[in-house]
């Protein structure tokens, strides 16, 4: 009888052994089918010296970390994003397709065999660490900054005067912090000092009154706001954003004289001070494009979250002044921020659905490009929505207890909405008469 079972046991074994072996054959390999979709979707930041804690540009690079990517992939924490709308909708969406999933996981469950090194394709080429390519012009802090070792870092500003004697066309703009380690975030603004004041902007703003606080923004601190005003946001870099890359045809302007000014989100590491020296490239428009690009932004600063409540809506709105298309949406809160919901009200009563967001993360702030710029005629209303959860329940809270106003750090709390749209049958560069009025 156990010499029965023993040669039961040894066929199984056996049995074992080669069904495992003819997997790992048929499994796909990393050469000919993984390294692919590495280059696709991942490299970009799973690269040396960006923003990814390991590469993924080689076989023994990836390797160690086969069986977390495989967990990362069918969750869909990774590629990161948290738009639910359909695949197509947006031209950066960065979510797999089931097939490509499938190659994923099975080349993980097959042994994550290297494959064929001939099968490797090529590394996508990256040019100094620039998305864009090579900029046209690059421009830096005047000097470095030193981020302290701990402590709360105020919001910092940093002026760069652009030194443009003419108005430039720019088609491609990329923000590259010096200290990834310590900067957070940077939003890079430019200001019309030739023009002070004049707004191209062709929507105005309806701020609804808060529905929790009788609190209004005071006199004082409006003027406070406006004395802060950097200017028109021409670009980003957060987790999940950089470069921003136009259509042939459109490009954004930066009027002559403009000031830049970045403004940086830093971050101690707890471990030593970091000097942070960072900037913006650039490349030019070959000519004056056929649209022109507005990159701006609108927000309601008047949110209340009560101490301890789950479910807080702020929301906000903007009714268009002129026939024109959206291009890009970027939401943004803060930790309490969980959901947002975008919503197009036209001027016939119709409704359709700009932009499901409904789990919100901070920790990755995307751009959501449209495949197809989005028609929004004279009085359609774009209205966003924001859900904050300032409860025990939330495990990013800083303090539940508290209620929470706008303001610039993570404790505190944003409704805030970028915005890029062109405007049918503007002439670049000009402002309409319907849109040089203001918000």
């Amino acid at each position: 009888m156990n010499d029965q079972l023993s040669t039961a046991a040894k066929l199984f074994a056996t049995a074992f052994a080669l069904t495992a072996a003819a997997a790992a054959q048929t499994a796909p390999t990393f050469t000919k089918d993984v390294a692919p979709l590495f280059n696709k979707n991942c490299v970009n930041c799973h690269q040396p010296g960006e923003i990814a804690p390991m590469s993924l540009l080689t076989y023994e690079q990836a390797r160690p970390w086969a069986k977390s990517i495989k967990a990362k992939v069918a969750s869909g924490q990774m590629p990161p994003w948290h738009s639910v709308d359909p695949k197509g909708t947006f031209l950066n969406d960065r979510r797999m397709t089931d097939e490509e999933k499938s190659i994923i996981t099975r080349w993980v469950d097959g042994g994550a065999p290297q494959g064929n090194p001939k099968d490797m394709p090529s590394a996508p080429k990256f040019v100094a660490g620039w998305e864009i390519g090579k900029p046209d012009l690059i421009l830096s802090m005047a000097k470095p900054y030193t981020v302290p070792v701990s402590g709360t870092i105020d919001y910092q500003y940093f002026q760069i005067p652009s030194t443009f004697t003419e108005d430039k066309w720019i088609q491609k703009i990329e923000v590259r912090p010096g200290a990834l380690s310590v900067v957070h975030h940077i939003l890079l603004y430019a200001k019309d000092t030739a023009h002070p004041g004049h707004i191209f902007d062709a929507y105005k703003q309806l701020i609804p009154a808060p529905r929790n606080s009788s609190r209004k923004l005071t006199p004082e601190q409006m003027a406070q706001m406006e004395k802060r005003d950097p200017g028109v946001l021409i670009g980003m870099t957060a987790p999940g954003t950089n470069a921003m890359i136009f259509s042939p045809g459109v490009a954004m302007k930066i009027p002559a004289g403009a000031t830049l000014t970045f403004q940086i989100h830093y971050t101690a590491n707890g471990k030593t001070e970091v000097p942070d020296q960072s900037s913006v490239g650039i490349v030019f428009a070959k000519a004056q494009p056929e649209k022109e690009l507005r990159n701006t932004a609108f927000l309601n600063p008047t949110l209340v979250l009560p101490a301890g409540v789950a479910d807080v809506a702020v929301p906000t709105t903007i009714e268009f002044t002129e026939d024109s298309h959206i291009t890009a949406l970027v939401p943004h809160t803060h930790l309490r921020g969980k959901s947002w919901e975008y919503k197009l009200v036209f001027p016939d009563g119709h409704t359709q659905t700009a932009l499901s967001v409904p789990t919100y993360d901070f920790n990755w702030q995307t751009l959501y490009v449209y495949t197809k710029p989005v028609a929004v005629p004279k009085g359609t209303r774009l209205e966003a929505i924001a859900h904050y959860d300032n409860s025990v329940n939330n495990k990013s809270n800083p303090d539940p207890t508290k209620e929470v106003h706008w303001g610039d750090q993570t404790w505190e709390e944003m409704q805030y909405t970028g915005i890029q749209y062109t405007v049918d049958g503007a002439k670049p560069g000009v402002p309409s008469p319907a849109s040089a009025g203001g918000q």
